[in-house]
């Protein structure tokens, strides 16, 4: 459903009311000149190649290095993307939504004045220069000007209404993306004097409910700065910080929290919502945990630290795991059930983590899960037009609407398609999502290479093109594919001049049978589950192509259940669906979406080969890729009703146990990419025949 949301004629009319000189009036003149004059030198400079900062001693560096903002660049069906984000909520949201328009505290008005100026900024930003958008960067530059030019003589940012530290720590992520996309000389200097204040001010004023459990965010900007300046105390800064912070890697070396987390057991009633039983299962809170262990080894040194995370992934998928990638969390970490749901904010929160992660630790199982990420739960939790999203989603989703049920410790609204359903961070925290993994693909190595030199890293896939610099030389490499839908990449290799580097592939764990060749001759055939490495002299137009296999994989989950995957794609059954119109919100509106068809099925599938029972159609990759109307891949399997398996208060009931029985005629049911089914069955029982 591309566009539920509103009449064109009606956005017209409303886009003229709300124009962006309504945030230009906050600034004085000289400020926007100022403005002007830094957004033509990022214009200017925007075709230059900038080499990646590396880890400076005695940080302990990781295997890869990501590069600065604007040297990877998407293309394809992933520009068109970020384009619909741009032209929905995320392009427009001050002038839809009070809470960062032009009475935000972070444009020095009166507004709100916490988290949600930064937490948009903080997508804002990437989205704005990777699309080369001057609308866009214009609007992020008056948040930007504002922090730059309203810094404390203590040192301390933003709105003067709370001293929390959190939101100051999702402005310092903006800033230093900014920094890198502009070269803005105001940058550094500003976070110098905030973080000598902070190290100052935290032993009488230390980290508490949101930033003690979110330190790790904090600690990036505070390596990010040591990288460039070199400046001895921000590592004691970060010791402090590491001090004060929440130990997430001692909460996953012995996990407790192995069942669904209920409203008794953190005693909310009794208003535990900030206590640390409640932060500690927050949904959120443990998708930005997860990156903790890999970005404290940058100080720590320790490969304990640095293998962390990939415990933490493996507890939350045995515990709480769900089909798509995500972990449960409806407030709280919630089970296995793949009715319970999973925060927006968790979904590109964790992703951010996973890039992380990736780029420290050099696991390739991190892009495997990123990318599920990225083609399922990122765009299944929004609209086609990216003009509303969910709160909460859910892999069995069979109705969006008014009800308590299944959530644990959310509202009736939680899985509604709107503005700002249930509570508004993820309305303003969802658009950093799609442009930090665009952001993302590729990386540098060379931190622990056999040579300790530079290459190229092929992290996770997706129609791009990449300008930087290896080994002091200029190089520009272009991406296309149609991948996830399709299983070929092609790479074209074009240095300055001829150049000696390696570069690294990565294989996902399911593609065994990968071939790769470079010029039309064959690669040596790499492993599933690794980085292929191809080094030689790269000369200008050498190309290099990768073939992935595509074949239906059968996954299991919560009661035996199964879920159908192909590549990195999930597969659901598409539900009918009826669009009814809550509330109008503006430019948008709040959704209700009801089923208008049965989706109680068990799939018949032959035990000993099950992919076997699986018919793969393929066609083109539409505008809108992700759209139901337009899917470029569609299964067809075997399935049975299940007449007991029903839906209650609008959530459907547990999966029974499988097998199941049923004596409801066989029914070929056509399957369609996650993302795409906006109500869906995911996790399937299997019949028993």
């Amino acid at each position: 459903m591309l566009s539920p949301s509103r009449t064109s004629s009606t956005r017209r009319r409303l886009l003229k009311q709300f124009s962006l000189a309504g945030l230009a009036s906050l600034m004085p003149a000289r400020r926007l000149l100022a403005a002007d004059r830094h957004s033509a030198a990022a214009s200017r400079a925007s075709a230059v190649p900038v080499p990646a900062v590396k880890d400076r001693a005695p940080l302990t560096p990781g295997a890869f290095y990501l590069l600065p903002l604007g040297s990877v660049r998407p293309r394809g069906w992933l520009r068109r993307q970020l384009a619909i984000q741009a032209n929905g909520l995320s392009g427009h949201l001050g002038e839809a939504w009070p809470d960062v328009g032009p009475n935000s505290g972070w444009l020095g008005g009166t507004g709100e004045s916490w988290e949600r100026g930064p937490y948009y900024l903080d997508g804002l930003v990437p989205l704005a220069y990777l699309l080369e958008d001057a609308r866009l960067k214009g609007i992020a530059q008056q948040f930007v000007d504002w922090t730059l030019t309203h810094q404390a003589p203590d040192g301390m940012i933003g709105p003067a209404s709370n001293n929390d530290w959190w939101p100051r720590i999702v402005m310092l992520k903006a800033l230093t993306q900014y920094q890198e996309a502009t070269g803005d000389p105001r940058v550094i200097p500003l976070m110098e004097k905030y973080f000598r204040h902070q190290l100052a001010e935290l032993p009488s004023r230390p980290l508490r409910d949101w930033g003690k459990f979110r330190w790790q965010d904090n600690l990036l900007s505070v390596v990010w700065l040591y990288n460039r300046t070199g400046s001895a105390y921000l590592l004691d800064l970060a010791r402090l910080l590491h001090q004060q912070g929440h130990d997430w890697m001692a909460q996953y070396a012995h996990f407790q929290y192995t069942q669904p987390i209920t409203r008794d057991f953190l005693k909310l009633n009794q208003g535990n919502g900030l206590k640390d039983l409640s932060l500690s299962t927050h949904g959120v809170n443990n998708g930005q945990a997860i990156k903790t262990g890999p970005v404290w080894s940058l100080v720590s040194g320790s490969p304990a630290d640095r293998t962390a995370v990939l415990t933490m992934i493996s507890e939350l998928n045995q515990y709480h795991g769900l089909p798509n990638g995500m972990f449960s969390c409806d407030e709280h970490l919630a089970g296995l059930d793949p009715s319970h749901g999973s925060e927006c904010c968790t979904v590109v929160e964790y992703m951010f983590s996973l890039e992380r992660s990736l780029a420290i630790l050099g696991d390739p199982a991190l892009g495997d899960r990123l990318e599920k990420l990225a083609f399922n739960a990122l765009p299944g939790t929004l609209t086609d037009d990216m003009w509303a999203h969910q709160y909460n989603q859910e892999p069995n989703q069979v109705e969006c609407s008014l009800h308590h049920k299944p959530w644990t410790t959310d509202g009736p609204e939680s899985n509604l398609y709107g503005l700002a359903p249930n509570f508004g961070c993820c309305t303003a925290n969802f658009s950093q999502g799609w442009p930090k993994f665009a952001a993302s693909l590729f990386m540098l190595s060379g931190a622990q290479d056999t040579n300790a030199q530079d290459g190229l890293v092929a992290a996770v896939y997706a129609p791009c093109e990449v300008r930087t610099i290896v080994r002091g030389a200029a190089v520009h490499l272009i991406e296309e594919t149609d991948y996830p839908f399709r299983g070929t990449v092609s790479l074209t290799v074009n240095p300055a001049s001829p150049l000696r580097f390696p570069l690294q592939l990565r294989i996902p764990a399911w593609a065994a049978g990968t071939k790769i060749s470079v010029n039309g001759r064959p690669a040596p055939a790499p492993a599933a589950g690794s980085f292929a490495r191809l080094e030689r002299a790269w000369r200008v137009g050498d190309r290099v192509e990768i073939v992935f296999p595509m074949q239906p994989r059968v996954s299991r989950w919560f009661q035996d259940s199964v879920a159908i995957e192909r590549g990195p794609l999930v597969f659901s059954y598409g539900i009918g669906e009826s669009w009814v119109k809550l509330r109008d919100r503006g430019l948008t509106a709040d959704w209700q979406v009801f089923p208008t068809t049965q989706w109680n099925y068990a799939l018949n599938l032959d035990p000993a080969a099950p992919e076997k029972s699986i018919t793969v159609t393929e066609s083109a990759v539409a505008e809108a890729p992700f759209a139901r109307r337009n899917t470029p891949v569609k299964m067809q399997v075997k399935g049975r009703m299940v007449d007991d398996w029903r839906a209650i208060d609008g959530a459907a009931n547990p999966l029974p146990q499988s097998p199941v029985a049923s004596t409801e005629p066989e029914q070929s049911i056509t399957l369609i990419p996650y993302a795409a089914a906006k109500l869906r069955i995911t996790a399937f029982p299997q019949w028993k025949s």
